[in-house]
């Protein structure tokens, strides 16, 4: 059978599919380690790397829950999560909706702000932040240093400008004669935005809500300076697992693979709306 004009070449067809697969072990070999590792006794893990594990056991799964108060860490960083990603998706959804469907004074001024906020590192808000809890609970009682409510000001302050920006592209893909047709049946600017301009944008604000969860559940260094012993979330909890006469090198893989299952059962749950959210606006 004669080839097809358009048809790729067997040559890139042959290097295409050696580097897909040189990529899937790439990825997948950590995965293997941190799998076999868990499976494994701690004198297993400690001694030469084996492929195989000879000694396989469960134990390192059952001794996680008991070595650190992982279901504490867990609760806190489900919490956490959760409350900073609704949070940044409500406010976002109402402030995205304002710029992209109404002109006031300062509005480009605003945009630019909220953009040119992702261009400063993370760190830089630590020493500040810090302080600003320090004195407000000095001064009115409200304790937000070593809070849940205080980590999650501080996640806002990174997931919120990145989702509003993200929504208003999104917003302004979205046709504005859904909004005056909506107008025009009787419904006011808040009803037309919940009735019709959100159910429109469900792929744009899952993307959002999927950023904002997965940046408050894997963060480390603010979590680690703004909490104490009873507000500590999975990410600076795992470091537990080392003490100063050893590593539990087997239960560390075990308790990672087990905190990254919310991450990743959500990742797979709402990967079709992601990816639309992401390419929303791409093309118009």
């Amino acid at each position: 059978m004669s080839r097809s004009p358009m048809a790729a070449p067997r040559s890139f067809l042959w290097t295409r599919r050696v580097f897909l697969t040189l990529l899937t072990g790439f990825v997948l070999l950590p995965v293997y380690v941190m799998v076999s590792s868990s499976l494994k006794p701690l004198e297993d893990v400690s001694s030469r790397f084996h492929w195989l594990p000879s000694n396989l056991t469960v134990r390192p799964y059952i001794d996680i829950w008991s070595t650190v108060p992982l279901a504490k860490y867990f609760l806190n960083s489900l919490i956490v999560a959760g409350a900073a990603t609704v949070c940044s998706v409500v406010i976002a959804v109402f402030a995205a909706y304002a710029v992209s469907r109404y002109e006031f004074r300062g509005k480009r001024v605003f945009s630019v702000t909220v953009l040119s906020t992702q261009m400063f590192p993370g760190i830089l808000f630590l020493l500040p932040l810090f302080l600003i809890y320090v004195n407000i609970g000095n001064t009115t009682g409200i304790a937000l240093f070593g809070s849940r409510g205080g980590l999650i000001l501080t996640y806002l302050t990174f997931s919120l400008p990145f989702s509003i920006w993200m929504l208003i592209g999104y917003f302004d893909s979205v046709p504005r004669d859904l909004d005056e047709a909506a107008l025009v049946d009787g419904c006011g600017p808040l009803r037309a935005l919940f009735r019709v301009v959100v159910p429109a944008a469900i792929p744009g604000i899952v993307a959002v809500a999927v950023y904002a969860f997965m940046t408050a559940w894997g963060e480390v260094l603010f979590a680690s300076v703004m909490t104490n012993d009873a507000t500590r979330t999975l990410a600076v909890g795992l470091q537990g697992y080392s003490t100063q006469n050893d590593v539990y090198w087997n239960q560390i893989m075990a308790a990672s693979l087990v905190v990254s299952v919310p991450v990743v059962a959500g990742f797979l749950l709402l990967q079709r709306y992601l990816v639309a959210g992401l390419t929303a606006g791409a093309v118009k």
